[in-house]
């Protein structure tokens, strides 16, 4: 079913005479595959197999898993997907990111930025990803980004192990001189069955790396799992719970020099003049450089420990351009406002084709709501870091992040070096969110490295200068009015959103010489693209430029949309005089919406949703449909004295195939309390043209003791499958929200959730 505006066609049909275009002039490069990656880095006695299977002659098996490791598990996930068909248990492997390649390039990711909801597999809708999927294949982006890991890597990393098995199975057979089929596979060893003789896989390694590989794959059925579709332990589990170096932070390189970072207040603004004398003068600080890049300007100090650092940033004395933008948060609310009176940039999504009917309401029928979210900080546990060293030819940076080929693309051109002499080494994230898709923070470590050469120099952020210098989720209000009839239908449902764009943000800083091009779905993510029978549907997007750098925040435009929509659907049931599960379900009657039904009557059951509750008590029910997974979830609430004890939560996910349970179910859980810690008291606002929240004093995430219960059940009824790092998230804050409704009979409209109500 396609349920898209005119406009978006339009913008659809523009994207394909592009990509149409590239085809034209670039269709060899576009089959010819990358170039494997570890052809120049594997060292004496590894053979690579392709680009995700290395395997030394001493049976050292390692396995490639090219997307961030921040804290989801997606390195144990990924290696299990090779090692399912290679024949290996994971215990017998070695697992790491690999070097920074277009041969890892994410093609999910991109498929479902199209406009088009995830359930929709109309024509138009599967030419729009098939198209993006070409795309990516050109731009060879390696991002770890829109819950897509496992989505991306299902069959293309299974196909790997499966190729990899392939051509050991063909040296072993040359190597026993017998058949493939009197061969046995199993933990990194070939049997011979008629003579009962065994070789390792690294005994076969040099003679299978130059068989021919497989025309065709034959993958396994997911019955025949032995790995897949099981809870495994985590690869890293070890180092975390050692205290392994595994993070950016942990770094440590011989004649390494520490560094620091005061950025001007936000982009856009210039470094006027600064006084360096006190910074110098204290014990350890060795000099103070300028940085002036595309992401910003501002100042790196030099010193012997990072402390000293620290505190000659301090002491710095700086002058600023006066910023030509807007002071403070009244003015940037009162610049949304505004831009829901004009013209809309933009709609995408839709039902009906009369808009007539959004004007004609009538005033006993009419139900709308005026929604606001504030800026939000990434505040990942990690502080931003990046570790780099120049010699004078190449630059090499050691950092945790979610973009290693923009980072390597970014620093090449500031310097106007080839990128393959830009080496990029990740290491694992202490958290991403989003935040370490940006290119900021390796970016300036490179500048301060070019002054330290040849040493090696880590840079390390402040708290305060990470949660002041953020790419923001943006602010955003959303007013929604909707037409519910006598007999209960929501008949009529109008959205407008205004907000930032996120991609008029992100590209400038990160592909400055590429302008943006139709619609920024992420405006209207989790409004336009929900499941929804309404008769007439229209989502409009007015986007205002606040001046603020905006980017990526976990689930993105959904943990904005989703609480808009979610909470004016609650409103729009309790106008209608009816249950807000028994609404849901009355306005999800089309086929494609099943699993949204099944997801909602079973986080009903778990809940126990129909059983009363005492005075005080409150249930509130929501359904976001993200990254390609269904969420379901029942928030309970008591509340005492105006103060809120979150209780619990239960939560259903489907995300078709679930390939680690345990995992899956740490995600949803994860992006739970991810989503409950906005509505607790977190929000970024401005004031005399800066950040007024420093540190997590100021900007804080939910805490143990306020924590609820969570229960968690995975459903498998999407013909498609979806992520797990974000979907938990948007379906949170407007459950709790119409949850204190229900124990209160107040409905809060706006984040933080805390202006309005205490938490304990």
């Amino acid at each position: 079913m396609s349920r898209l505006g005119k406009y978006t066609r339009r913008a659809f049909l523009g994207l394909g005479v592009a990509a149409a275009g590239g085809l034209a002039v670039g269709f060899y490069f576009y089959k010819k595959p990358y170039a494997n990656p570890l052809d120049a880095k594997k060292a004496e006695g590894e053979a690579p197999l392709n680009p995700y299977v290395m395997i030394a002659n001493d049976n050292t098996i390692t396995i490639i898993a090219p997307r961030a490791e921040m804290g989801q598990g997606v390195h144990t996930t990924l290696a299990a997907l090779v090692a399912e068909e290679l024949e290996v248990p994971l215990e017998h492997v070695i697992v790491e990111h690999g070097p920074s390649s277009p041969a890892y390039f994410n093609a999910a990711m991109l498929e479902e930025s199209t406009p088009f909801p995830f359930y929709d597999e109309s024509v138009l809708a599967e030419l729009a990803r098939g198209s993006m999927k070409i795309v990516a294949t050109f731009l060879g982006l390696n991002i770890t980004g829109g819950s897509s890991s496992t989505t991306d890597a299902f069959v293309k990393m299974r196909e790997a192990g499966y190729a990899a098995k392939f051509v050991l199975v063909k040296a072993a057979a040359e190597h026993f001189g017998t058949s493939e089929d009197n061969l046995a596979l199993a933990d990194g060893t070939v049997t011979d069955k008629a003579s009962g003789q065994s070789v390792t896989y690294g005994e076969l390694a040099s003679r299978a790396a130059v068989v021919s590989p497989p025309g065709e794959t034959k993958l396994k059925k997911a019955s025949d799992w032995k790995i897949l579709g099981k809870t495994q332990k985590r690869v890293e589990l070890k180092d975390k719970v050692t205290g392994g170096r595994i993070f950016g932070i942990d770094v440590q390189l011989p004649n390494m020099l520490y560094s620091t970072v005061r950025m001007a207040p936000r982009k856009g603004v210039s470094l006027r003049s600064y006084d360096k004398t006190a910074t110098l003068a204290i014990p350890g600080v060795k000099d103070v450089v300028e940085i002036r890049t595309i992401t910003g300007e501002g100042l790196g100090v030099i010193a012997e420990n990072t402390w000293a650092a620290f505190k000659g940033a301090e002491a710095l004395e700086i002058k600023w351009d006066d910023p030509h933008s807007f002071q403070n948060s009244d003015q940037m609310w009162s610049a949304l406002e505004d831009a829901l009176t004009q013209e809309a940039t933009f709609e995408l999504g839709g039902t009906g084709s009369d808009a007539e009917v959004f004007t004609s309401i009538p005033e006993s029928e009419a139900v709308s709501a005026q929604y606001r979210l504030p800026f939000l900080a990434h505040a990942t546990m990690e502080p931003m870091n990046a570790t780099a060293q120049h010699d004078g030819s190449k630059i090499r940076v050691w950092t945790g992040t979610q973009a290693p080929g923009l980072i390597q693309s970014v620093i090449s051109r500031h310097f106007d070096m080839d990128s393959a002499d830009i080496d990029i080494a990740t290491t694992r994230l202490g958290g991403g969110f989003g935040r370490r898709l940006e290119v900021d923070f390796a970016l300036y470590a490179s500048v301060i490295a070019k002054a330290t050469a040849p040493n090696p120099v880590k840079v390390t952020w402040t708290r305060e200068e990470d949660t002041q210098h953020d790419a923001y989720r943006p602010m955003a209000i959303g007013e929604f009015k909707g037409q519910v009839t006598p007999d209960g239908t929501l008949k009529t449902m109008d959205m407008h959103v205004a907000s930032p764009s996120i991609i008029q943000s992100v590209m400038p800083r990160t592909f400055p010489g590429i302008s943006p091009i139709g619609p920024d779905n992420t405006v209207l993510d989790g409004a336009f693209n929900q499941p929804l029978d309404v008769e007439n549907i229209r989502c409009k997007a007015h986007v205002a430029d606040l001046q603020v750098p905006v980017g990526f925040w976990r689930s993105v435009g959904n943990s904005v949309n989703g609480f808009f929509h979610e909470s004016f659907i609650d409103e729009a049931a309790h106008k209608a005089g009816r249950d807000p599960l028994e609404f849901r379900l009355a306005h999800l009657t089309s086929d494609e919406f099943r699993p949204a039904r099944e997801a909602l009557k079973r986080v009903a059951e778990m809940s126990g949703w129909v059983t009363p509750l005492p005075a005080g008590k409150g249930r509130g029910i929501a359904h976001v449909l993200s990254f390609g997974t269904w969420t379901a979830q029942v928030v309970q609430v008591d509340v005492k004295d105006n103060t809120v004890t979150i209780e619990e939560v239960w939560a259903v996910a489907d995300p078709g195939i679930v390939l680690d349970p345990g995992m899956f179910r740490d995600q949803i859980m994860s992006g739970i309390n991810f989503g409950l810690s906005q509505a607790l008291g977190q929000e970024i606002t401005w004031a005399e043209g800066e950040v007024e929240q420093a540190n997590f004093d100021t900007f804080d995430a939910m805490r143990m003791y306020q924590a609820p219960r969570i229960t968690i059940e995975l459903l498998e009824n999407s013909p498609r499958m979806g992520g797990a790092g974000e979907p938990g998230t948007p379906p949170s804050t407007p459950a709790l929200a119409n949850a204190i409704f229900a124990a209160t009979g107040k409905r809060i409209r706006q984040m933080p959730l805390s202006n309005e109500i205490d938490f304990i």
